[in-house]
This record gives structure tokens, C-alpha cells and sequence, in this order.
């Protein structure tokens, strides 16, 4: 088996990092509001922003270079592939096949307007291909110098664990939040093998519950409930880089505070068995 390729230097990056997600890519004035809230973003020091090509097929990372370009040096553009758009009667599906991969890597690197991605992640694991193909195509365009550090999202312990038999993996893109802990062990294999680990929906749905150890830790604290949540997860494990979305850019301020707030052991411990890990 071939050995796995060597990645760009890393580059630092905040705690805090930003989910392009939820930017709204229609005509103005939406689309103005949107490109203000991803400049505020990083004019408060965000030094990640995530996106990908299911959001708006294309439109959202169309959207950042329109907002950033260039960009800042210091800033890091996290897209994924693997995700086919519908077709006719076809819905969206995955796609891991070498030339839709090869293909989607062209397509980001042209709406992003740059020569290299700085983080490329694979969206999910397609089922159908071999991990080895979907993974060793991601490889080559990287030795080709298309991509400088890849990554996977939504996957398993023993799915990262095979992966890094093919690549090296600077990142993993998984649901996880102080409330939602299924994916606990990929989180462990991350931490220990020093992986980052970018929790997607990192304080939903803990910004909508009322009477819960969340809520009271937040009154202790004069803080946001979503603030408390990113809290817990940046006192989780030192590889944990939060990407919350948001189009408003009072809760991207409110969501960026978080990185000041400290939870005192009480309140880390009292969070932390809000909610049960489930295997995974």
C-alpha cells in the first residue's frame, strides 16, 4: 500500500474558526449582508472559514471570494467534495468516483480563485467507491499541489483509522456538541493522534433549550447559552476548532466572545454530564 503523502507546513490557527454555511447567496441585499458578516469574521480575527461545494452548489464559496479575495495571509479556506448535485430525477448523492473528485477539486479551486485549497475535506465517505480510490485520488492532487492538507467529514474511529493508512489527516468534520456526543471516539482518536477536530452544529440544540445546566451556567456567567456551549467544547480537548454559522453578524461577535469565556471545573464538570455519549 502506498504510504501516505506529506502535507504542507501547518499553519497556526485560532480556536474559533467559521461556518460559511448559513451565508445567504441570493441577490441583494441578502448577499451584501452575507459578505459583511464574512469580512467582520475575519476582521475579529478568524482565521478559518468553512465551506463546501453542497452549500448553494458552488454559490457559497463563490460568495467568500467575492467577499475575501485576496485573502488574508493568514487565512485558512476549508471547502469539501464528494457530494453530486440532482440530476433530472436524481437526487443529491454521494459521489466519491476519482474523476467527479478530480473534477470538484478544479471547480473550488477556480470559484475560489486561488492555485492550491488550503484544506480539503472529503464530505462523506462514499460507499459504493473503495476508500483507497476516493482517498488515493485526493492524494495525487495533492502531491500535484492542488490541495495543501486533506481532510473527512461525518466518519467513524475505524473509518479515520484506515484513512490514515492512505493519507495524512490534518482534520475531521463531525456533528458534535456539549448535548450531541455521538462521535466521542473519533474525537478521542483525534485528540491523541493530534488531528483537528471541527465540530459541525457545535451549539445547536443547545441555544434552544430552556432549564437545563446549560442555561444556568450561562446566568452564572452573564454569558449566551451558544456561548457556553463553545466554551465547554474549547475546554474539551486542545485539537477542538468550533466552526459555528451564523448570517448575523451580532451572534458572529457574540459566537467569537466565547474564546474569552472560562468555565470553572464545577461548571466544565456539570456541563459534561448534561448528556451521555453515545457509542460511535
Amino acid at each position: 500500500m502506498t504510504s501516505p503523502s506529506v502535507p504542507a507546513d501547518p499553519i497556526p490557527v485560532g480556536r474559533l474558526g467559521f461556518g460559511a454555511m448559513h451565508l445567504p447567496t441570493a441577490p441583494e441585499p441578502d448577499r451584501r449582508a452575507a459578505i459583511a458578516v464574512a469580512r467582520r469574521a475575519v476582521e475579529l480575527g478568524v482565521t478559518l472559514i468553512d465551506t463546501a461545494h453542497l452549500y448553494g452548489w458552488g454559490a457559497n464559496e463563490e460568495l467568500l471570494a467575492a467577499a475575501l479575495y485576496p485573502y488574508p495571509e493568514n487565512l485558512i479556506l476549508a471547502t469539501k467534495v464528494g457530494v453530486a448535485p440532482p440530476r433530472g430525477d436524481r437526487e443529491a448523492a454521494f459521489d466519491g468516483s476519482p474523476a467527479f473528485l478530480r473534477e470538484q477539486v478544479d471547480e473550488a479551486l477556480r470559484r475560489l480563485r486561488v492555485d492550491r485549497l488550503d484544506l480539503l475535506q472529503l464530505h462523506r465517505i462514499d460507499p459504493a467507491v473503495p476508500l483507497a480510490d476516493q482517498l488515493g485520488t485526493l492524494r495525487d492532487l495533492q502531491t500535484a499541489g492542488k490541495i495543501a492538507h486533506l481532510g473527512l467529514s461525518e466518519i467513524t474511529a475505524a473509518q479515520l483509522a484506515e484513512a490514515r493508512t492512505i493519507i495524512t489527516v490534518a482534520s475531521v468534520q463531525n456533528r458534535y456538541n456539549v448535548l450531541d456526543r455521538e462521535h466521542e471516539t473519533v474525537l478521542d482518536a483525534c485528540t491523541e493522534a493530534g488531528i483537528a477536530f471541527l465540530p459541525w452544529r457545535p451549539v445547536h440544540p443547545a441555544t434552544t433549550t430552556t432549564g437545563t445546566e446549560i442555561a444556568a451556567v450561562a446566568a452564572e456567567l452573564g454569558a449566551t447559552q451558544a456561548q457556553v456551549s463553545l466554551a465547554w467544547l474549547l475546554a474539551r480537548s486542545p485539537i477542538m476548532l468550533p466552526i459555528p454559522g451564523t448570517a448575523s453578524i451580532t451572534h458572529l461577535e457574540e459566537n467569537l466572545a466565547a474564546e474569552g469565556l472560562r468555565l470553572s471545573p464545577d461548571q466544565y464538570d456539570r456541563l459534561t454530564a448534561a448528556a451521555f455519549p453515545r457509542a460511535g
